[in-house]
């Protein structure tokens, strides 16, 4: 007889135990008959101490006073004739009686004794299965919600995985240490016990974990970091504790444990205090990664897009020893993650991968996997049977700039004031040496915008000059500049073209030290979220004077780059208008017809010295004002220019 049938027998036994008491406890309002024999009964009527009588058939009942008794009233039962004699003698003693139907059914008579039972042991029973139901259940509260994958279900691999070589073969080291360990430990290696998957959201770092489930040939368990925490104190620190003690049980093993961040944060940040349950939880983990116990053979995986807000007792070596960087994939990586989501998917032999990688920077591989599928919706609705360049390029515009308004009703000025807008961004963009090749210009409502001009780099690039920048917040101003020349008038379509050009001036400031009037000063300071533990407000640490002499920089670097917007598109204004009523007449252009378009004007472009620059004393031209490896190009430049 093993512990868990004991165990079982004896919550059976507390069951019964507590249904036998619940019982007594609703049976004590129910009526207390004495019995009486039939001749006893018919004494008692003619003694006038019957109060009233119910007869059912044979059955008689009701209340009568004991001879001997405390003048309270008690109840009585008996069978016997029911005949006229009886119901006379009744009637002579005034006594009340009534007849009570013997038609009632057995069924509802049964329900009504023995229904409150029935009740009772349901509830019983259903609480006592949600006990059993391994963790799942509402009483389990503490048991660890962990799902074991196994082969059936992730069909994952490293073959799935493309793009992020670097990270893939670090994790597939983990691999290779649990299908032969003796190889490292020969040698005094010993696996790192916990490996962080850092990156942006999209890059892949989930699936990268399936694939280690879908190659490790050991146990995998999967959890998200929100499983953790209920509304329940107390209850998150056991489920660790639950989690580790299965893992124990199935060591060697590996745990994974997604969105790390929510479970992981800052300690002693917030209103919270020390007993914050989400921080109970996080102690539970510290303790079980790297305390007293062995965790021989557990290694514990975990993903998350902040590791900024990790504590960094988690960080420490023993418990996350390595951290992996997942991130965007360049073009190279982009082609291979194009093969793996079209392997299923038939291709039209003009469908070149490669173009359609490199008309995609800075998309992540989530993104890449969502154009594939929007390419194969516009096949299917046009009831084609392959996937061509045209199904791609309606994806990108569609994921990049968004779906078109084509319900929008747009009136005739306003519908000419964005396409010189749009005219002005392309024309400045194409016009000035060193920018963005310009990939298409439309004027057809997609997302939020009236417009969009689109630039796609012809490579990815991860450091920016200072050149580069000023020349792109000249094109950024060009459409503000387009509306000026044209219309002697300012509208608030440029609203998003002035506050990405104001933010990147502000960073070349501020941030990447590209003003020799200020100098090469890092001055912006990160503002702290209350709840990761930093101050709540931001604070400076430069002086007044200095600000007024950042805000002066920044707004002569602005005026310089919209004047030299403004002088060039007045000297090509021809162009511009040729450009805007190509735009009013297909609503779309693209790259070539915007080449074509150039070389039949002969326009007059700026000569180097005309070039975009700081020419306030701000830095040269040329490309000598790196921002470094710390400049974020993401985030200082995007692709789009919206009206």
């Amino acid at each position: 007889m093993n512990n868990s049938f004991l165990k079982n027998l004896f919550v059976w036994f507390i069951i019964f135990a507590s249904l036998m008491g619940a019982y007594q406890i609703l049976s004590e309002g129910k009526k207390e008959y004495n019995d009486l024999k039939y001749s006893e009964f018919l004494n008692v009527v003619d003694a006038g101490q019957v109060l009233q009588v119910e007869i059912k058939g044979n059955e008689i009942s009701g209340e009568f006073l004991m001879p001997a008794g405390d003048g309270k009233p008690e109840y009585f039962k008996t069978f016997g004739p029911v005949g006229d004699e009886l119901l006379i003698k009744l009637s002579s003693k005034k006594i009340n009686f009534n007849f009570i139907s013997d038609q009632e059914s057995g069924l509802l008579g049964f329900l009504i004794n023995w229904g409150p039972m029935i009740f009772l042991i349901l509830i019983m029973v259903f609480f006592f299965r949600q006990i059993q139901a391994g963790g799942k259940g509402a009483m389990s509260f503490g048991k660890s919600k962990a799902r074991m994958l196994n082969k059936e279900d992730n069909k994952k691999n490293f073959g799935d995985v493309a793009g992020i070589d670097e990270a893939k073969d670090e994790v597939q080291e983990i691999v290779d240490f649990l299908k032969n360990p003796k190889k490292f430990t020969n040698l005094g290696g010993r696996i790192p016990k916990g490996i962080l998957l850092v990156g942006s959201p999209g890059t892949g770092k989930t699936l990268l974990a399936k694939a280690i489930a879908g190659e490790a040939l050991v146990p995998f368990f999967i959890i998200s970091g929100s499983d953790f925490v209920e509304m329940f104190v107390g209850v998150g620190a056991s489920r660790v504790r639950d989690l580790f003690a299965q893992d124990k049980k199935n060591a060697p093993c590996i745990v994974f444990v997604d969105e790390l961040d929510a479970v992981g944060r800052h300690r002693g940040a917030g209103l919270g205090g020390g007993h914050d349950e989400r921080e109970q939880t996080l102690n539970q983990l510290l303790v079980e990664m790297d305390g007293f116990e062995s965790t021989e053979g557990i290694i514990v995986m975990a993903a998350t897009n902040r590791p900024d807000v990790l504590d960094p007792a988690l960080l420490r070596p023993g418990r996350f020893d390595r951290q992996v960087v997942v991130p965007k994939p360049d073009v190279k990586g982009r082609e291979e993650i194009l093969k793996v989501h079209t392997r299923k998917t038939p291709l039209h032999k003009d469908v070149e991968l490669k173009v359609v990688a490199r008309s995609t920077p800075g998309f992540s591989g989530a993104d890449i996997e969502n154009l594939v599928n929007e390419a194969a919706l516009r096949a299917a609705r046009s009831d084609k049977t392959t996937l061509d360049m045209d199904d791609f390029e309606f994806a990108k515009d569609k994921v990049v700039m968004g779906s078109e308004r084509k319900s929008m009703v747009v009136s005739d000025h306003e519908r000419k004031v964005t396409a010189y807008h749009e005219a002005g961004h392309a024309l400045v963009a194409k016009l000035t040496p060193g920018t963005d090749p310009v990939h298409k210009v439309t004027i057809i409502p997609r997302g939020m915008a009236l417009g969009l001009t689109m630039q796609l780099p012809t490579e990815d690039k991860y450091m920016l000059s200072k050149d580069y920048l000023l020349k792109s917040i000249a094109v950024l101003l060009a459409g503000r500049a387009a509306e000026e020349i044209i219309y002697n008038e300012r509208t608030t379509g440029a609203g998003n073209d002035l506050e990405r050009a104001t933010e990147m001036s502000r960073k070349m400031v501020t941030e990447w030290g590209m003003s020799e009037k200020v100098g090469p000063i890092r001055l912006a300071q990160k503002e702290g979220a209350v709840f990761l533990g930093k101050d709540m407000s931001s604070r400076t640490n430069h002086s007044e004077a200095t600000s007024i002499e950042i805000d002066s920089e920044i707004k002569e670097i602005i005026v310089n780059q919209y004047n030299y917007s403004l002088k060039l598109l007045k000297e090509n204004e021809k162009m511009l208008h040729n450009l805007a009523n190509l735009l009013l007449e297909t609503e779309s252009v693209n790259a070539k017809q915007l080449d074509a378009l150039i070389n039949a004007d002969n326009p007059k472009t700026p000569p180097e010295d005309e070039t975009p620059s700081d020419s306030s004393g701000s830095g040269s031209n040329n490309d000598s004002g790196w921002s470094g490896l710390q400049s974020d190009p993401t985030a200082a430049l995007k692709s789009i220019e919206k009206a």
